[in-house]
């Protein structure tokens, strides 16, 4: 296991622990090696389906799923992948903390 492989796992294992449950059970099986096999297939069909985002159902969401599940077998993809999770934690962070901040309404 080289380098960007391991982070991207220990990235995706810390985003398993703050999903839901029946999420995380979905996410960690579909992390299993022996998925490549469902992976492949589901992420292509993703990314094409996000690229008709523009059709009812599909949607833009359908895209970066899709090279999330290709990330795991694809490493071109690991690093860019990676740092996008990291971009997108510390953003989620910071806009919680600005909420908690932010005085109630009355």
């Amino acid at each position: 296991m080289n380098n960007d492989e391991l982070r991207l796992n220990q990235q995706l294992d810390r985003i398993e622990q703050q999903l839901p449950r029946w999420c995380a059970r979905s996410l960690h099986w579909m992390r299993e090696p022996s998925m490549i096999w469902v992976r492949l297939p589901l992420g292509l069909l993703l990314i094409v389906g996000g690229i008709f985002s523009f059709l009812p159902i599909l949607g833009f969401w359908m895209l970066p799923l899709g090279i999330l599940l290709l990330a795991q077998d694809i490493p071109l993809l690991r690093r860019p992948t990676r740092r996008a999770l990291i971009w997108l934690e510390r953003r989620w962070l910071r806009w919680k903390k600005q909420r908690q901040k932010r005085p109630a309404k009355d």
